[in-house]
């Protein structure tokens, strides 16, 4: 079941990235980087939390409401880190393009992606424990 779950974890991370880039590096020459970066990651995120929802963690009897109410908080994380990281390079580099900052920002994400895999799989869409019913086998 991981490897199945890992399969689609990355697959709709490496899209999540991908757009989150694009976002970012789009509208990095019209606003900072910390705007840029919170605007790009609130759009992936929610997207990612709904497609982590119905294709990875399919089997899960979490309702949407909680799944992203628990990707709310890793958002707030993965935020400040994105965001500490891009800040730390831009005041390291005040001459870097939009696009190097980019490249600081996805790879500070596939970090914070690692974190958010765990996370999800084990406390928001955790299996039942034993000697709990599993609603997903629920008869009427």
């Amino acid at each position: 079941m991981w490897s199945r779950e890992v399969g689609w974890f990355v697959a709709i991370g490496v899209a999540s990235t991908a757009g989150q880039a694009l976002l970012y590096w789009a509208l990095r020459p019209w606003s900072p980087p910390a705007v840029a970066n919170l605007v790009s990651l609130l759009v992936l995120t929610v997207l990612n939390t709904e497609a982590n929802r119905r294709l990875t963690f399919r089997h899960a009897a979490t309702k949407p409401a909680r799944a992203h109410l628990g990707a709310g908080g890793l958002f707030l994380l993965g935020y400040l880190i994105t965001s500490g990281a891009v800040l730390w390079f831009t005041h390291r580099r005040p001459d870097a393009s939009p696009a190097a900052e980019t490249a600081v920002l996805a790879a500070t994400s596939v970090a914070v992606t690692v974190v958010r895999f765990l996370v999800l799989r084990l406390a928001v869409f955790r299996a039942p424990t034993a000697g709990t019913p599993d609603p997903r086998r629920a008869t009427r």
